[in-house]
């Protein structure tokens, strides 16, 4: 791809700033040479504009709020923890009368009436403090999200104007000290008290106890709590009930509250512990969407099976886990960002000239360290965009949510884990690259690597364990999607792919109809995987789908060898869990590169395609390499195209320099939300 050319610009005569070159790097460049490649110059507003999409002006008020506000950044570095808390508190009712933090709601409330919007929102917020990033993914997304989603035009009416406005501060309790992941075994329960038309919310042991909750210790005076409904002595599951914990700043009564206590960062949410002593609400209280309990007490739902009736449920609060991913990829803009910037300032070592030592950006391992983090974080935002565009047309009717899309429901649930799992997995692991980068001076908190690393930290726990959420991911590849696919536990789906799907599985993955495929789109035959170029994308995208199909293929024949030797279910799955995470994360993989190939291919003919091809492609080699194990032990990849795809990340890197600052500008970071004075000058 990045071999397109477009007509020469002043840019070709700037001299070069390059190290002396080797002979091994002269050839190189004499190849990059001869492919006709010439530099693009990029204009910076053109691509922000690509980048924001259609929700450029709702991304704009974001960042015109942040800047504004900027000295929270500082705020969160010298205020104490109870007076950050407060002007997180504060600014984020600020923010909400600037309309940015409502505009998933519907309009009739006060909202914006696009959850698009809002989730753009959102992901450009993490540009600034992440503690109010949090909060309000708390106050909007999910306690706002729950009343939304799960409750009806009753609470709707009694809940949503003050909650958007902030006047009314609620928190979403879920989570519990020993049930995070598994939420159908939480130990609240609620009892319906036919007499009273209540019910009666318990914690039942110890460790039933809410844990985490954010705004519970301190700001929230309501709590969607998830609870074990029990009817006439008949437990019907988990549900979500709305329960006053707090009135006039005081613990409700039957209600005890504990603050969590300092934390490893995002000190500005107040984090807290939640018992429950026959705490009594009203029968309406239940958020009756997918079911309710007559004054009679009969239990009625419209969804019979209760395992689908719970992930249905669930299904409709996955928004907070797609904010999440993109909050998470956010963050790791502004990580890149100010690396970036300052290795075009920073100078180390006299390499090519007596007189002047070099830019760091100009050696090859500084390139090699930051620019496949920095196209990763292009794929991963194109990715993102396309989880929220399918979300949106979920939630907001386009697409079915009520059932009758089964298969188009549990594949964006898919690819909603998926995502967040490999954005916020890329977050960590890129802001500690960046921080390394940008030596001792990273290590202060004024150049905010301090605040991102511990912020951003439970990112890949939150909203769902990183390594749940690729279980959830290998389920929906194992089972295609099925219909039953709600009814399976763990257990459940070894049983279902050894039983029923097994031999679909490794029939859809065969090896050999997967390379009469690749053949009939890449040159060689045969030899597709020697003779096809390596910025071909459609050998790159082959490349994955073949790693992607021969490891599900793999999972499916493990799981039926296991079942076949009479092997108990569940350690069978255990055995093959490493495999289960490695289809899972192959596959979200391929989807990644899918979404980036798309986006450039999309594009007109121009400086912006060029630079977003080399961006593309740089992303493609560097995740064969990042796995050139697997490849060569699997017999598609020789030792000498290895070395050939190493020397052309080489090659790419140093087409991207040139073009860096423009790349990370295209983000559109706010300056003040940079800091880093010394760094950035």
């Amino acid at each position: 791809m990045s071999t397109d050319t477009v007509p020469p610009s002043s840019a070709e005569n700037l001299p070069s700033t390059a190290p002396a070159a080797t002979p091994e790097q002269d050839a190189d460049e004499r190849v990059e040479s001869r492919s006709g490649y010439t530099q693009p110059v990029i204009d910076v507003a053109e691509l922000t504009a690509l980048l924001d999409g259609k929700y450029a002006e709702v991304r704009n008020l974001v960042r015109s709020n942040l800047a504004e506000h900027a000295s929270v950044l500082e705020d969160a570095e010298t205020m104490s923890r109870d007076d950050y808390r407060e002007r997180v508190k504060d600014l984020v009712v600020e923010m909400a009368a600037t309309g940015q933090t409502g505009m998933g709601f519907p309009e009739e409330y006060g909202g914006g009436g696009d959850i698009g919007a809002s989730i753009a929102a959102f992901e450009t917020l993490a540009y600034g403090d992440l503690s109010v990033l949090v909060k309000v993914g708390v106050q909007f997304g999910l306690f706002g999200g729950a009343i939304l989603q799960l409750g009806t035009k009753p609470h709707h009416d009694a809940y949503l104007p003050d909650l958007i406005t902030g006047k009314l501060m609620g928190c979403f309790a879920m989570t519990e000290t020993g049930h995070g992941s598994n939420v159908q075994a939480l130990g609240t329960v609620a009892t319906y008290d036919v007499a009273t038309q209540e019910f009666v919310v318990t914690t039942t042991r110890e460790d039933a106890r809410k844990d985490y909750i954010g705004n519970a210790a301190k700001h929230a005076e309501v709590a969607v709590v998830f609870a074990q409904l029990e009817v006439g002595g008949k437990s019907e599951g988990v549900h979500a009930f709305v329960v006053p914990i707090r009135a006039k700043g005081k613990p409700s009564e039957g209600v005890r509250i504990e603050d969590d206590g300092l934390k490893l960062g995002l000190n500005g949410v107040d984090n807290g512990r939640i018992w429950f002593d026959g705490v009594r609400i009203p029968r309406e209280n239940l958020l009756n969407r997918f079911a309710d309990v007559t004054p009679a007490g009969v239990y009625e739902s419209n969804i019979e099976n209760p395992n689908k009736r719970f992930f249905t449920m669930l299904g409709t609060l996955i928004q907070g886990r797609v904010c999440v991913g993109g909050g998470g990829i956010n963050a790791a803009k502004v990580a890149i960002t100010i690396a970036t910037k300052y290795a075009l300032r920073r100078r180390q070592f006299e390499a090519t000239r007596d007189d002047q030592e070099e830019l760091l950006l100009d050696y090859g391992l500084h390139q090699r360290r930051l620019f496949p983090l920095l196209a990763r974080t292009y794929a991963l935002h194109f990715m993102q965009e396309l989880v929220s565009s399918s979300l949106h047309d979920v939630l907001s009717g386009t697409q079915s949510s009520d059932g009758s899309d089964d298969h188009g429901q549990r594949e964006l649930e898919s690819r909603a884990a998926g995502t967040k799992a490999l954005g916020t997995w890329h977050a960590t692991r890129t802001i500690q690259e960046c921080r390394e980068a940008c030596g001792g001076a990273g290590y202060l908190a004024v150049n905010r690597f301090a605040a991102l690393k511990a912020d951003t930290d439970v990112f890949t726990t939150f909203e769902g364990d990183n390594h749940v959420l690729l279980q959830l991911v290998a389920k929906g590849l194992l089972t295609d999607y099925a219909s039953d696919f709600e009814d399976m536990d763990q257990l459940g789906m070894v049983r279902f792919v050894t039983n029923l799907a097994v031999e679909t599985v490794i029939e859809k993955t065969a090896v050999h109809k997967l390379l009469e495929r690749i053949k009939d789109v890449l040159p060689g035959g045969d030899n597709w995987d020697q003779e096809a170029g390596l910025l071909d994308p459609d050998y790159q995208l082959a490349m994955l789908r073949f790693r992607e199909e021969h490891i599900l293929s793999g999972v499916a024949r493990r799981l039926k060898r296991g079942i076949d030797n009479k092997m108990n279910p569940g350690e069978v799955f255990s055995r093959v869990q490493d495999h289960v995470i490695a289809a899972a994360r192959a596959h979200v993989e391929r989807l990644v590169l899918e979404a980036f190939v798309a986006k450039t291919r999309d594009l007109p003919d121009g400086d912006l395609k060029v630079a977003l091809n080399l961006l593309c492609d740089l992303h493609a080699l560097c995740t064969i390499e990042a796995d050139r194990a697997w490849f060569m032990e699997h017999g598609r990849l020789s030792s000498t195209r290895s070395k050939a795809i190493s020397r052309e990340i080489g090659s790419l890197c140093r087409k991207l320099r040139p073009l860096a600052d423009d790349l990370v500008d295209g983000f559109a970071v706010p300056a003040p939300m940079l800091r880093s004075p010394d760094l950035l000058g």
